[in-house]
């Protein structure tokens, strides 16, 4: 299979092509259909697929979607991988099970959205909702500002914005809007007010598949932060030294490192409700050690500009035009997903080369 003809332009066709692949490669898919129906009136689910032995200790997950419309990504990757029978060979030789969870948020894949169908960040929703929230305190500051009323946004918006920016720094900024926040359900990085659909029905499938596992690997796979088609990897897990230590020895080099939140080298800020508590909480018998592999699009404050229209065309549909609405989910697909063959070739790559490494780690 070429790597571009891997990925989809939606979330039917990612779908199709991924169940179909299932088909091909004799695999039994696991479907958690969703509430609701897509923006094409398809059916959506968590699809999930087990490859490997039925009693492997040792087993690798690849989930995609999490941010929904970064799917068209996470989907190629795994349709390509279930086509690839060099590496299905070469993990099964490992002893190693390898579970592809499909469209971890197949909501907001098919409507080119980055939230739930909640409005939640499943990326911020993993927090313990019996305590109380986390306030974010910046981010209240700016949310006016984020979503005017109107958009595009008045002059005195854009330079209040600019201002704020100027004063604070563009890190403080970064850090305000995308650490989480549980304020504001209209809000950017809203992590709800209590466990999503999405955040639910992963963990069942982690109680389910990762139940038999000694050691856990996993690659969540993500867009729209960095130099376009670079896949950061970022560690996923606690700010455990012998996790991250064992995360650089699998995925690290010297010239790329595996970065961290915790240590300021990743282009992510510290964050809040991340999904990588599920794995810990629902696996706590697995020694896990995991990376978000996050593919660079187009410039951040672009990315942002997406989010911030998105999110203002949600709260004010009745305001917008057939062709600002059509404009706005445009932006949004382009800010996660480059539609070019060599993009797409750099992500097959790149991906196919750390789940090569995240087998050698779990048979060490």
């Amino acid at each position: 299979m070429k790597a571009a003809d891997a990925f989809s332009p939606t979330y039917a066709k990612a779908r199709q092509k991924f169940l179909q692949a299932c088909v091909g490669a004799g695999l039994k898919v696991e479907t958690h259909p969703h509430p609701l129906k897509g923006c094409e009136g398809e059916d959506l689910a968590m699809d999930v697929v087990y490859d490997g032995p039925a009693d492997a200790t040792r087993r690798l997950v690849i989930s995609s979607a999490c941010h929904g419309v970064e799917g068209h990504c996470g989907s190629g990757v795994q349709v390509f991988a279930l086509h690839d029978a060099a590496w299905r060979a070469q993990a099964r030789a490992a002893g190693v099970g390898v579970l592809y969870v499909h469209g971890l948020n197949p909501h907001g894949f098919s409507f080119s959205r980055r939230v739930t169908h909640e409005n939640v960040d499943l990326n911020r929703n993993f927090i313990d909702f019996t305590q109380p929230l986390p306030v974010n305190t910046g981010y209240a500051k700016l949310h006016a500002l984020l979503l005017p009323a109107e958009w595009p946004p008045a002059a005195d918006t854009q330079a209040a914005l600019a201002h704020w920016i100027d004063q604070h720094g563009m890190l403080a900024y970064q850090a305000a809007v995308t650490a989480g926040q549980y304020q504001f359900d209209d809000g950017l990085f809203f992590g709800g007010q209590a466990p999503t659909w999405s955040n639910r029905t992963f963990r069942q499938v982690l109680r389910t598949h990762g139940a038999p596992a000694a050691r856990l690997a996993w690659i969540d796979l993500h867009t729209g932060l960095g130099p376009n088609g670079l896949g950061e990897r970022i560690f996923a897990g606690r700010d455990d030294p012998a996790a991250y230590a064992r995360a650089n020895a699998w995925w690290g080099s010297a010239k790329a490192p595996v970065t961290s939140i915790y240590d300021g080298s990743s282009s992510a800020t510290l964050l809040t409700g991340l999904n990588w508590n599920a794995v810990a909480q629902e696996c706590p018998q697995a020694e896990a050690t995991a990376i978000a592999l996050e593919y660079g699009t187009l410039p951040m404050m672009e990315v942002m500009a997406a989010l911030q229209a998105d999110h203002w065309l949600h709260a004010h549909a009745d305001r917008a035009t057939p062709d600002l609405a059509e404009a706005i989910h445009a932006r949004m697909r382009d800010a996660f997903y480059t539609d070019t063959d060599a993009w797409k070739r750099q992500i097959v790559d790149q991906a196919r080369e750390a789940m090569v490494q995240a087998v050698q780690g779990l048979s060490a």
